[in-house]
């Protein structure tokens, strides 16, 4: 099987690659990654050279690259998309062209060779939830241009399923944490100006709450979903771990040997969702998943990671601070 990951430079599609390069199992598929190689992506994240791995660099917009690397694939699982919320309330356009026409593009290639699509969207699609939490058939009101432009991608996805029968499966994850995650993120940001002496900055009072995913237990449900999941539905898929912002920051405080004097309150975000909860209890009954990461263990390790591995990421921040 030759299997199409758009968006693999980044940091849950490289962890997905991985995880499929790493199996030595007869059937392991043989992967094309295409990645714009933007801001927030880079060939570190990747094997670059494995027997299994191709790379090629360019646009989900550019439909002629897109149709060529469609008609020799068996199957696409997209992750390729402008995902930073606050990027979006400054300028919404790339996020529109990225999310949304470049998803139409990877459709219309898909339906054009039969290619079954798997989506990699997001929990930020359903807006806020003061209580409980929402199942996959709870109506999307998005909130912030990112997400809006997510939301759009799904409903697209879905319907090229209800209008051509194209075999799509859409996952939609709450917050991820883990190693090479880009560090404009508030975990690595949190972490490497904590290593670095510097303050962190909390929005408002951090009442915020989300639940958090550790990347390669999202990988493991993407993969289920991949090879068991069903055409045309939605797999929540969540970490089981709700944390208030502020609860968040204190973790990270004690975990880099800091104290609060160290953290900047700054102005909220517009918009600022409340509180996110994904209703993952689908993915469970049908497929088996449930996350395997304790979400104490997991924050040591990527903290230690972050840690121990200055030279991935200081390059990165850097560009970003330059920008």
């Amino acid at each position: 099987m030759n299997l199409l990951v758009t968006g693999a430079a980044g940091f849950i599609g490289s962890a997905y690659v991985r995880m499929l390069l790493a199996s030595d199992a007869p059937d392991a598929p043989r992967i094309t990654v295409l990645d714009k190689l933007t801001y927030a992506g880079t060939l570190d994240n990747l094997e670059i050279g494995h027997p299994r791995l191709e790379f090629v660099q360019g646009d989900i917009c550019d439909a002629e690259l897109v149709d060529k690397l469609m008609a020799e694939a068996d199957q696409v699982v997209h992750f390729a998309a402008e995902s930073h919320v606050d990027r979006s309330i400054n300028g919404a356009a790339d996020f529109v062209r990225t999310n949304v026409v470049g998803t139409q593009v990877l459709l219309d290639a898909a339906l054009r060779y039969t290619v079954p699509f798997v989506h990699i969207s997001t929990d930020e699609v359903y807006g806020s939830i003061e209580s409980g939490s929402w199942p996959e058939t709870h109506p999307l009101a998005p909130n912030s241009p990112y997400s809006a432009s997510k939301a759009s991608s799904d409903l697209l996805a879905l319907a090229y399923h209800r209008t051509h029968g194209l075999d799509v499966r859409v996952t939609r994850c709450s917050n991820n944490y883990g190693p090479h995650q880009f560090p404009e993120k508030v975990i690595p940001l949190f972490v490497s100006n904590l290593l670095d002496g510097k303050k962190v900055p909390l929005y408002g009072e951090g009442l915020n709450v989300r639940d958090w995913l550790h990347v390669e237990d999202h990988c493991q449900g993407i993969e289920l979903v991949r090879t068991k999941g069903r055409a045309g539905e939605v797999y929540n898929i969540g970490g089981g771990t709700e944390l208030s912002n502020k609860e968040l920051t204190g973790l990270l405080l004690e975990a880099c040997g800091a104290d609060w004097d160290r953290v900047e309150r700054v102005e909220d975000r517009k918009g600022h969702d409340l509180r996110y909860s994904v209703d993952w209890s689908k993915i469970h009954d049908e497929l088996g998943y449930t996350p395997q990461h304790d979400f104490a263990t997991g924050l040591a390790d990527t903290v230690a990671w972050y840690r121990d591995n200055r030279a991935w990421w200081e390059p990165l921040k850097a560009r970003v601070e330059r920008a």
